[in-house]
């Protein structure tokens, strides 16, 4: 048998389930809604940063194009005056040479008499190569080559036995002292007859405020000028063996079963720029760092004399300050960049 069903009841039923649908159209609506504001808030925020972009590649442009316009209206930087160069010289006396004419090209207290410390090895090399020794001669490392003044150290050890020509390689590439006693030792007479003999050299090239007192430079006593040095760099350059050794970059020697490579001390024989046909330099705390050169610049001969420097790098800065205002400044090309003659 069937359920019935009172009328009333079924009423409610109705009023329920039409409740039931509008709650859920509502609950649609809502939904809807919220989803389209979702949307709405996604677009606007799409549309602002599109618009910072464009606004930022804007600024950009604009910055970049008045970072333009400031350089070009900026002053140029102007060169450095040759002047400028000179006067930033840290040798405390200086003396630039054409030693074809003699001509003074720049001297900066050129008459100082000062120490010249391993300058002295050049007229060492004059001394032994003008005597007519053996070169091929073996000479002998003794303990009367240590040096006793100074207590310099050397890598030349007591005993070694080399030839002279070697002695005087490793004395005008590397200042090896010992080297350079040795070769003074082995002169008719011994070191005394040889430093009378450099002296004797000094006069007759006209070194006229030149004293030697040893063949290594390590005495302050070893004194000369710029105009004198000039004038021993000029007779020296034209010696083959001076010019080689002196600009030799490396050379190993035996010594017993080792080998030891000695190295130019001069930093310049190694650059590619420089045309170097001879070079020494020389330190000691009374003599500051010195340097002469015969080198090339504007395809012209050009003695260099420094004496003095102060700090270590600073004899080959003022070489390269040097080279850079005779190659802007030409002081060749007219008589008033010249500066006096050396004489004969």
């Amino acid at each position: 048998m069937g359920a019935i069903l009172f009328p009333q009841r079924t009423s409610r039923l109705r009023r329920a389930c039409a409740f039931d649908v509008m709650k859920l159209f509502v609950s649609i609506l809502l939904a809807l809604g919220l989803l389209t504001g979702a949307a709405s808030s996604v677009q606007a925020d799409d549309r602002h940063h599109a618009t910072a972009k464009k606004t930022t590649k804007k600024t950009t442009r604009t910055s970049a194009k008045q970072a333009r316009r400031a350089r070009l209206h900026q002053p140029r930087r102007a060169a450095v005056p040759p002047a400028a160069r000179l006067a930033a010289l840290r040798s405390s006396a200086v003396l630039i040479l054409d030693p074809k004419t003699r001509q003074v090209l720049y001297q900066k207290n050129a008459d100082a008499v000062m120490p010249i410390a391993s300058l002295t090895k050049l007229m060492t090399a004059l001394v032994v190569l003008e005597a007519k020794q053996d070169m091929a001669e073996n000479l002998t490392v003794t303990g009367a080559d240590v040096d006793r003044l100074k207590y310099s150290s050397s890598r030349l050890r007591v005993g070694t036995r080399l030839s002279r020509s070697t002695m005087l390689h490793l004395a005008l590439m590397s200042s090896e002292n010992r080297a350079a006693s040795a070769l003074g030792r082995h002169y008719p007479g011994g070191t005394r007859k040889f430093v009378a003999a450099m002296n004797a050299k000094a006069r007759a090239l006209g070194m006229r405020h030149t004293r030697y007192v040893e063949p290594t430079g390590l005495s302050s006593a070893n004194v000369s000028t710029p105009k004198d040095l000039a004038r021993l760099v000029v007779a020296a350059e034209k010696h083959a063996l001076v010019r080689r050794y002196s600009t030799d970059r490396e050379f190993t020697i035996s010594q017993g079963r080792e080998r030891t490579v000695y190295h130019n001390t001069n930093r310049l024989t190694a650059s590619q720029s420089w045309h170097i046909r001879l070079q020494k330099t020389g330190y000691i705390s009374e003599a500051g760092r010195c340097m002469v050169l015969h080198a090339a610049v504007r395809g012209r001969p050009t003695v260099m004399v420094f004496l003095d420097s102060q700090g270590k790098l600073s004899r080959a800065a003022d070489a390269n300050r040097v080279r850079a205002w005779l190659t802007s400044f030409n002081p060749w090309a007219s008589a008033s960049g010249l500066q006096g003659s050396l004489g004969p």
